[in-house]
């Protein structure tokens, strides 16, 4: 009688302690996860130089090989999405249509750049203030952005290849995407990460489709020569000459007859 009713009460604490350790596990963070909160708990309380790759794992609770299986160093932590955000940039350039406005391309894959940032404006207007105090951190971004533009680069070189002066006219294009888009992303940043960010990369990223947009897979300026430069025609008429024969010899001009 005794041992049978202890059997339930056996069992039903097993149960328990199995059931605490799958809430446990199911509210602990993934490890990136807490690395990434114990990084930005340490920096802001100790300062980033300050802060070690020890410091960071021991108040993650995992060991060193964890954290260098997530982050090639103790800057890449602060920067934890660019890696995954630049493949998905690349790949969503190399998957472009080959009768697409190249430069609206582009600039569409700025906009996925735009969305990792505002898919998370806590933690990108804290990791800006950040960047902004610890200078090795500021080239490091810097060394991410270089990687996009070279990014849009490549493929506007593609696209523009065999043109007189492509190679140049890809690198002024990607490098003015890239200061467009980060103007109106740090103006945000700036904000607080208040304000339609979207918008404004939008605003931003228009003067750079008005400037060099239009352009088709041959590199020709819409209604253009492919070099991007437009002849002046002068048509003589005599006055008296009515309408249609003005047109008609503006047409023939053209080569449109």
């Amino acid at each position: 009688m005794s041992s049978s009713s202890a059997a339930p009460r056996r069992n039903d604490k097993a149960e328990k302690v199995e059931k605490a350790e799958k809430v446990e596990k199911a509210e602990k963070p993934p490890i990136r996860d807490a690395l990434i909160a114990a990084a930005f708990q340490l920096f802001l309380e100790r300062g980033f130089e300050q802060t070690t790759v020890d410091d960071i794992v021991a108040l993650a609770g995992v060991g060193r090989r964890s954290f260098f299986r997530y982050f090639p160093s103790k800057e890449g932590v602060v920067f934890p999405d660019h890696e995954r955000c630049l493949a998905d940039t690349t790949a969503f350039l190399a998957a472009g249509e080959e009768d697409e406005d190249p430069v609206r391309r582009v600039c569409d894959a700025a906009r996925l750049v735009l969305r990792m940032y505002t898919e998370n404006p806590a933690f990108s207007v804290q990791r800006y203030r950040l960047t902004k105090k610890v200078p090795g951190l500021r080239a490091y971004e810097l060394s991410v952005v270089w990687r996009y533009e070279r990014a849009f680069a490549g493929y506007l070189r593609g696209r523009f290849a065999g043109l007189p002066d492509g190679t140049l006219r890809a690198d002024v294009i990607a490098a003015a995407v890239v200061a467009a888009h980060n103007n109106a992303l740090r103006s945000w940043l700036r904000a607080d990460g208040e304000g339609d960010a979207e918008a404004a990369v939008d605003r931003a990223l228009r003067y750079v489709q008005e400037a060099f947009g239009g352009t088709d897979a041959s590199g020709a300026a819409e209604g253009g020569r492919p070099d991007g430069r437009d002849d002046v025609v002068v048509v003589v008429s005599r006055r008296a000459a009515p309408l249609w024969r003005v047109v008609q010899e503006i047409e023939s001009a053209l080569g449109r007859d």
